[in-house]
């Protein structure tokens, strides 16, 4: 019976790790992988996007509403009811007090990965954790972010959405077998499929989830896989409900007065500092809550309690607050506002975001931006109207203000754009919005609200190593190989052990009879088995990742980190025999050799050929041999060749002498084969 259940074992396993292979060989098509991969990231982010609406609307009727008789506006694309309340001013400290410290406890006692603003964890996890999220972070951050926000706390969907999509992208990555290079570009896809999915906005949405990853960068290696998922999501959600801008009512406004310009040019210098002082005062409120000495599920009550105490006399203040924005698209509705309530508004919802969220309340900081970034819009126009050009209507002023408060800040200016453009139903005041936008980016320098970005890829760990060492890009996995014991998986307890004793080794790998990988195995465990005579197979462990020979030795060492391994073993080939093994000596010792014979990778022509400058070793293959002879691969092509230092083309029957430098272009499959004719090793 034990044989018989660790044959099934052994079974299981090695039918696992087939399929990994086999999607793992998909993913290297990179159209082919987006399109299925990118689809079912879209499919199951659109149907949380529902989800997450569905319980954010229940909440806020059922808390905010229910307990306070406050029901907040909402944009024309969302019904575009009108303010009701509240009638019951004195519960609202107590209410959004409650509901923080209700989230706070979900929070913190079951995944504290969920606080805050959901975007920055996941900007984080894509930089520091392989890309690689918690499945029980989603489910507690969709009903934790519901009721933060339900119950009145100053926060967005955004980031919410961002954490609970990003975290589908990473899950359904890992349950494929995906490897770390994948895993982020599934976490960034997932962030961007449900930005753009709950906002109706895919092209934005997967524009920011690329452009929000840096500072001075873009994640360009990601658009694919997030366009697809983004659109995907989004049919899935606008289904559902409809496919209206959020915010409606702006379609008839365009840019076609030169003179406007240098008022949005000054709105643009305020939307800077603006943004300024929503970044530090966010940066700020976190730092004081971190030393608050109470324990961490309390302090979101503590900064809801605060929060509740400011909407007591500015309801405005809580809440999503895109009605409100909504309300200040139309010249008589912003005359409308108070004037002491539209110059506090902006500063207002700075401070309750930055208390909801920098106390550790769940919920997003890119509504609460758009919405100050708005309403300072919308004071600009109450102010400054009856100057002569200035525009006649506020809404573009409000459009625009959205755009630049939080694009410059969240260093997103380009996915803002398109975002808001996507929102309103408007693209038309793009000129003015540039403007407006690229004055408060130079204002705002490298003032970020998200604390997790990075400036660039070669800062981030996801790209570190290629950045650092260029030339690991050039020489394939299959030139640092080393052995490590390999034991047939028909031997039993004994008959591994004594093959890994033999080698000295604590592990080796399990091959079929093919040649094939079938897992690892660990001596520890062997010593530990009751049965000497019993099948060393079901003792085998699944590998989290592989390298094919082709792999470039930058993605192997990122490989390597991610997964926290000593080693992975070389196929050759996605589904072919192990070659052995690579490890960091081994990559090191490889980079050095090259180093040392002077290899030097050169600008690439496209994504599949790369060129490459080599010095004919002693003893190489090709030494002595004309070119025709020299065997070098099909579509190798010797672009020049450096003798004595004189350049020249050579020909079919130019001989090949050591020290001659030659420049190759080259596919990346006959890399090594190549390196092997050239180097002689």
């Amino acid at each position: 019976m034990a044989i018989r259940r660790a044959r099934g074992r052994r079974w299981r396993r090695r039918a696992g790790g087939r399929l990994r292979r086999r999607l793992g060989r998909l993913t290297t098509q990179d159209v082919l992988r987006a399109l299925w991969l990118g689809a079912l990231i879209g499919l199951v982010t659109g149907i949380a996007a529902i989800l997450f609406f569905e319980a954010l609307d229940l909440a806020t009727k059922y808390i905010l509403g229910e307990l306070t008789g406050y029901s907040p506006p909402h944009p024309f694309g969302e019904g575009g009811d009108e303010a009701q309340g509240p009638s019951r001013r004195w519960a609202l400290p107590l209410v959004v007090g409650l509901g923080a410290l209700a989230s706070g406890i979900l929070v913190y006692t079951l995944a504290p990965e969920a606080e805050g603003a959901g975007a920055d964890q996941v900007i984080d996890a894509f930089h520091k954790r392989g890309g690689r999220m918690r499945l029980r972070v989603i489910p507690v951050k969709l009903v934790a972010s519901a009721i933060t926000i339900g119950s009145g706390g100053s926060a967005g969907r955004e980031g919410p959405a961002a954490q609970i999509s990003g975290g589908i992208g990473s899950v359904i990555a890992d349950r494929l077998g995906l490897d770390a290079v994948e895993r982020r570009r599934a976490l960034v896809a997932g962030m961007g499929a449900g930005v753009g999915a709950i906002f109706r906005a895919p092209l934005g949405g997967a524009m920011m989830a690329a452009e929000a990853l840096y500072r001075d960068d873009f994640e360009a290696d990601a658009i694919l896989l997030s366009l697809i998922s983004s659109i995907v999501a989004f049919a899935v959600y606008g289904a559902w409900y409809d496919y209206t801008p959020i915010f409606g009512g702006t379609s008839g406004f365009s840019f076609s007065n030169p003179e406007e310009l240098p008022y949005y040019l000054a709105l643009g210098v305020a939307c800077g500092l603006l943004g300024i002082l929503y970044a530090r005062g966010f940066e700020t409120t976190q730092d004081l809550f971190r030393r608050l000495t109470a324990p961490r599920w309390v302090k979101p009550a503590i900064g809801g309690v605060l929060v509740g105490c400011i909407a007591m006399f500015a309801p405005e203040a809580i809440h999503i607050g895109y009605g409100w924005v909504q309300r200040s698209l139309t010249p008589d509705e912003v005359m409308d506002f108070s004037l002491w309530l539209i110059i506090a508004l902006p500063f207002l919802r700075i401070i309750t975001a930055s208390l909801t969220v920098g106390s550790g309340g769940a919920g997003g900081i890119f509504g609460p931006g758009m919405v100050a970034g708005g309403m300072l819009g919308a004071l600009f126009w109450r102010l400054f109207h009856d100057l002569p050009g200035f525009p006649a209507d506020p809404a573009p002023l409000v459009i625009i203000g959205m755009i630049a408060v939080f694009g410059s800040i969240a260093h997103a200016p380009l996915a803002m754009m398109l975002m808001v453009g996507e929102m309103t139903g408007n693209l038309s005041l793009l000129a003015p919005a540039m403007v407006a936008v690229a004055v408060a980016t130079l204002l705002v320098g490298n003032t970020s609200i998200y604390r997790s970005q990075v400036s660039t890829r070669a800062d981030s760990t996801a790209h570190r190593h290629r950045f650092a060492f260029p030339l690991l890009d050039a020489l394939p996995a299959e030139r640092a190989v080393v052995p490590l014991p390999t034991v047939p998986d028909t031997a039993n307890v004994a008959e591994a052990l004594s093959v890994l004793e033999r080698a000295s080794s604590v592990d080796g790998m399990v091959v079929d009879e093919q040649g094939k990988l079938v897992g690892e195995i660990v001596a520890e465990e062997l010593r530990a088995a009751p049965d000497a005579g019993a099948p060393a197979g079901g003792f085998t462990n699944d590998l989290p990742a592989v390298v094919l020979a082709d792999t470039p030795l930058d993605e192997a060492l990122d490989r390597l980190a991610s997964n926290d391994r000593r080693w992975l073993p070389v196929l050759d080939g996605s589904d072919g025999p192990v070659l052995g093994v690579i490890d960091a000596r081994a990559l090191v010792r490889s980079y050095r050799q090259a180093v040392q014979q002077q290899v030097r990778p050169l600008t690439p022509v496209d994504e599949q050929i790369s060129t490459m400058e080599l010095t004919v070793a002693v003893g190489a293959p090709v030494e002595g041999k004309t070119l025709a002879a020299a065997g070098l691969p099909q579509g190798v092509r010797v672009l020049t060749m450096e003798r004595a230092g004189r350049l020249s083309a050579p020909a079919g029957d130019t001989v090949l002498r050591r020290g001659d430098r030659l420049t190759l272009a080259m596919t990346r499959g006959t890399r090594a084969e190549v390196l092997s004719l050239v180097l002689g090793n």
